[in-house]
């Protein structure tokens, strides 16, 4: 049924396309040009996450855009024990977390809860966002994602690729084969992660599936807009249905976003952006879900600084640097005292990852290029994590966005 309505949706959005008359086509710029840049996360994928909206106003006319978006992932297998007795934890938390020293037998002499996690994959992301203007006030946007679990050979994975990363790493930075990746075999899927209790998320190479779709809307007050200055000011409250069977849910949030634009010499602009935002995951589970991380809260600060140059035909490039940060899928307080066990002594780097980079912050920066016309909005980006966690290494994206009009 979904995917009924998913086609019926971008057949009458085809139709509004090619029925655009020219000469009403207005310019796309509205604030800053950022398409949905969320990181390709192994776990963040099932959920609904907010993609912080740094517009001015509601836009003049309704807008679709399509993004493709693809991330490299490899955390080796890892399990991860959790003693449930007080006394074992608290002696466990007296030691570095790479010394600790605990020995399972059975749950009723050592009770400990149980995961294991193994992520190997290049994600493709595929998004279509409908976005239209309510009134002056208020904005309405449907997103559809879905997602692609694949080997990542050439060329359809050029730059995030297993081959392209190591040969980044044995000739430019980072060492030979520094996270094991050489180790295990290139251009491989093995994706799968058992949960405390018991439940499996599992995907082989080709498998497709589709993430949810999502209602956000965005209120601009103009009691709070100061054009003499221009600042502007956004809120949105997002409501994310999860469809994968892994993680049939809702999700609810809210976002909180400011743009200042400051103007140039021959039209020219600069537009810094900041935005908070705080999702409840999972407030209605349909179904028993895999547990992808005990915190039901994922909190983000984002931030982002655009250049904006236009040319005569008043056209535009713009140059955007993106930085965003996350809070961690997992509660900190189990770090105190969990016991990982993996291959540490043939694996360079990184072999604790899959596990040690869920009870951290996750951050990563961003850069954007977009093209503008009348007629379409075209952004290209490059997405690095500079911790190396692998959560994902490398992530490129492409949008296009069009307007549709009457």
């Amino acid at each position: 049924m979904l995917k009924r309505i998913l086609f019926l949706l971008l057949i009458l959005n085809t139709f509004f396309i090619f029925s655009q008359k020219d000469n009403n086509i207005s310019t796309l710029k509205n604030g800053i040009d950022k398409p949905s840049t969320l990181t390709i996360h192994h776990f963040g994928i099932f959920s609904s996450r907010i993609n912080n909206n740094f517009k001015i106003s509601s836009p003049k006319t309704p807008t679709l855009n399509f993004s493709l978006e693809s991330g490299n992932t490899f955390h080796p297998f890892l399990e991860m024990y959790l003693p449930k007795d007080s006394e074992v934890r608290e002696a466990l938390s007296q030691v570095t977390w790479f010394y600790r020293n605990f020995t399972f037998i059975d749950q009723e002499t050592t009770p400990a809860d149980y995961e294991n996690i193994v992520i190997d994959a290049v994600i493709k992301g595929f998004r279509v966002d409908y976005n239209f203007k309510i009134n002056r006030e208020n904005e309405l946007e449907i997103s559809l994602r879905s997602y692609l679990i694949n080997n990542g050979k050439y060329p359809f994975s050029f730059f995030t690729g297993d081959e392209s990363l190591e040969w980044f790493h044995s000739n430019i930075a980072g060492g030979e084969d520094p996270f094991g990746r050489r180790y295990y075999g290139l251009n491989q899927v093995n994706f799968k992660y058992t949960d405390r209790n018991g439940k499996v998320l599992e995907f082989d190479n080709g498998d497709f599936f589709m993430g949810g779709i999502e209602l956000n809307h965005f209120y601009y007050p103009e009691f709070l807009i100061n054009k003499k200055r221009n600042f502007f000011f956004n809120f949105g409250s997002h409501l994310g249905i999860n469809t994968s069977k892994h993680n049939s849910s809702i999700d609810f949030g809210f976002s909180a976003n400011a743009v200042k634009n400051i103007q140039l010499k021959r039209g020219n602009e600069f537009n810094f952006g900041f935005g908070v935002s705080i999702l409840r995951k999972n407030i209605i589970n349909f179904n028993d879900v895999v547990e992808l991380g005990n915190n039901k809260f994922l909190g983000t600060l984002e931030s982002e600084l655009e250049y904006t140059k236009y040319t005569q035909k008043r056209n535009y490039h713009a140059f955007g640097l993106n930085y965003q940060i996350q809070s961690r899928y997992n509660k900190i307080k189990e770090a105190y005292y969990y016991k990982l066990i993996g291959l540490w002594q043939e694996i360079n780097a990184g072999w604790h990852n899959g596990f040690s980079t869920l009870y951290q912050y996750s951050s990563n920066w961003t850069f954007l290029y977009t093209y503008g016309t009348p007629k379409y909005k075209l952004t290209l980006y490059l997405k690095e994590d500079f911790f190396v966690n692998n959560a994902p290494d490398i992530q490129t994206g492409v949008s296009l966005k069009i307007p549709i009009l009457k």
